[in-house]
């Protein structure tokens, strides 16, 4: 079958590039490329897959493809170069700006032979704060109604960490979103790269007599800094988000975006969005 194969239908004439429906062509739209980081833990791959069925679920129709930074198959590039030349937007499978964000997937975008946008990272958003409540409500939480009890009571919203200050900003807008939800104070903690630590958060909170201490998992899947940042937990630890039903509706709305913004360009220019 070629490109200009057509299939003659009861509404229109179909075609490989679109559907033609009384004078005009409407092109396919852009496929969905969910940007993961990669993982040494399986699964971490598992879940990402299971959070590409749900966008699909919500989604009939829309191409949706998976590339990885580094660590799993398929890699990014790979996943670009199977596409064609058929439009994409990539959307990040990460938490915040940063240096993936900022370089990594821009370029492996500019090369492809594809028209490319890159959409914005999934955090901060509201509706991670609705995952991370929720996620913590099903590890044990509750805020207190008792005015003693809530002055004792914090969250640890543990991230993975980054250099780049953009990237702790971003985790704090994302904390005070949900402290707004709780009613208590989110103190931003990192497994990595940045400070403080989630054990140097539990002491700081404690020192100020916030003793009933929870961890809110800030990663997207199951992994090692996910584990280590639980274990540090003086009380209850959330699990990630993972395929919670805001993250593949958060997915789409980071697409959606995408494709209102400065039209894509051809490799190697590349419009981030």
């Amino acid at each position: 079958m070629t490109a200009h194969l057509m299939n003659r239908t009861s509404s229109g004439t179909r075609t490989a590039g679109g559907t033609r429906t009384g004078g005009g062509l409407r092109p396919d739209r852009p496929a969905l490329v969910l940007v993961a980081h990669g993982s040494r833990d399986p699964r971490a791959l598992s879940t990402v897959r299971a959070l590409l069925d749900r966008v699909r679920a919500l989604r009939p129709g829309l191409p949706v493809r998976l590339g990885h930074i580094e660590l799993n198959e398929p890699l990014l590039p790979a996943t670009l170069a199977a596409l064609g030349d058929r439009d994409a937007v990539l959307v990040p499978l990460l938490l915040s700006r940063g240096y993936h964000v900022r370089r990594d997937i821009p370029e492996m975008a500019a090369a492809a032979p594809a028209r490319t946008r890159v959409a914005a990272p999934l955090g901060p958003h509201p509706l991670l704060a609705e995952a991370l409540h929720d996620r913590l409500t099903e590890a044990g939480w509750h805020t207190p109604g008792d005015p003693a009890a809530r002055r004792a009571s914090a969250v640890v919203l543990a991230a993975a960490g980054s250099r780049d200050p953009d990237a702790r900003t971003d985790t704090g807008h994302t904390a005070a979103l949900l402290a707004e939800r709780l009613g208590v104070p989110v103190v931003p903690a990192y497994a990595s790269a940045a400070a403080p630590t989630v054990p140097e958060a539990v002491r700081a909170l404690a020192a100020r007599g916030r003793n009933r201490v929870a961890v809110a998992s800030y990663f997207t899947a199951p992994g090692r800094f996910a584990a280590e940042c639980a274990a540090a937990a003086p009380w209850i630890a959330a699990a990630p988000l993972a395929t919670h039903p805001a993250m593949p509706r958060l997915v789409l709305h980071r697409y959606d975006e995408a494709l209102t913004a400065a039209p894509a360009t051809a490799a190697p220019a590349l419009a981030p969005a």
